[in-house]
């Protein structure tokens, strides 16, 4: 049985309900009593009518929900509802069924992440769970996220996430390809990881930039923590990715539209995993297929076309087009 809307809120108002044994509470009562708890969860709900409240009682009393022992007494004005243990509670009972079988997958797709560094802390919690819940651990993985546990940065998620987290300021020894180390202060804000790489945006105090990004394989050291005030974020980080491939995006850049055309064999593949989220399609006369997106130009976005090999063609802008073909010139040059 899965869980629909409202129901643990439904099951929490009854629980009080049948608690409370100051009052006689009839269907009717509880009816209200619980539609009044949605509306207050969610304005936007009209409520349950009684044949779910009837479902919910008939669940709640049931082996499968909480074994909950919901007397029907005859009173002065007719049946009210209420425990015929006062001290019972769903919320002090031990898992139901269902809760057990949710508790068991959501462990299931935490041990997923098992062996990276950042969750090391679900290989000694998950065990714990399973002991304590009596949920049997199901030896045969039936998923696998790509990751590389061998990642330089992956030690370095935790603590900048925690810095994150809890708006610390901290500094960092970085060294980018090809450069002397330095030394930074930073504002960590967000954490994206684009192929198999982690990056972590912030505000640089050197040149007040806040959306200044570090790769976390280029830092060196431990991160040290400062007690300098932190700068407050204000970026919307879905809208700052959203018209961009990978990480790289200068200030003041603008997107502009690419039309790229992909022959007729990778046509089939990238109407069905699009280049970008902007992508507009049209299939052509030989069925190759044009398409096009508004991005930003970036290192990124020529690795990704170049990915595709003969397959593809940048039809504009042509300083997309020149850059693609010089690649090309200089790649030749290896062979």
């Amino acid at each position: 049985m899965f869980t629909t809307k409202h129901q643990l809120v439904r099951y929490n108002k009854l629980d009080k309900c049948f608690q409370n044994f100051g009052k006689e509470y009839s269907i009717e009562d509880l009816l209200d009593s619980v539609n009044d708890a949605i509306i207050e969860f969610d304005p936007n709900s009209s409520g349950v009518e009684i044949r779910t409240l009837r479902k919910d009682i008939s669940f709640m009393r049931s082996s499968s929900g909480y074994d909950a022992p919901i007397e029907t007494i005859k009173g002065a004005t007719g049946f009210y509802y209420r425990y015929s243990d006062k001290n019972f509670s769903i919320n002090k009972s031990p898992l139901n069924n269902n809760e057990a079988e949710l508790l068991k997958n959501a462990i299931s797709i935490l041990q997923r992440f098992e062996g990276s560094p950042e969750f090391e802390w679900i290989n000694e919690i998950a065990p714990l769970l399973n002991d304590k819940f009596g949920l049997k651990n199901n030896e045969n993985k039936v998923m696998s996220l790509e990751s590389n546990i061998d990642y330089k940065g992956y030690n370095l998620i935790t603590p900048i996430f925690n810095a994150i987290i809890n708006k610390t300021v901290i500094k960092i020894k970085y060294e980018p390809f090809n450069t002397p180390e330095y030394e930074i202060t930073f504002h960590p804000y967000f954490l994206k990881q684009y192929n198999s790489r982690w990056f972590v945006f912030g505000y640089n105090e050197y040149n007040d930039n806040s959306q200044w990004n570090l790769a976390l394989d280029r830092i060196n050291g431990d991160i040290e923590k400062t007690n300098n005030k932190y700068k407050e974020d204000t970026t919307n980080w879905n809208d700052f990715f959203e018209d961009m491939i990978g990480v790289s995006k200068g200030q003041d850049e603008q997107s502009e539209e690419v039309k790229l055309i992909f022959n007729k064999g990778q046509a089939p593949y990238i109407k069905t995993k699009p280049f970008h989220s902007t992508q507009k399609m049209k299939v052509l006369e030989d069925d190759s297929l044009e398409i096009r997106i508004n991005v930003i130009i970036n290192y990124e976005l020529e690795m990704k076309i170049l990915s595709f090999g003969e397959k593809v063609k940048v039809i504009t802008p042509e300083k997309l087009a020149l850059k693609i073909k010089e690649r090309i010139k200089q790649q030749l040059k290896n062979y």
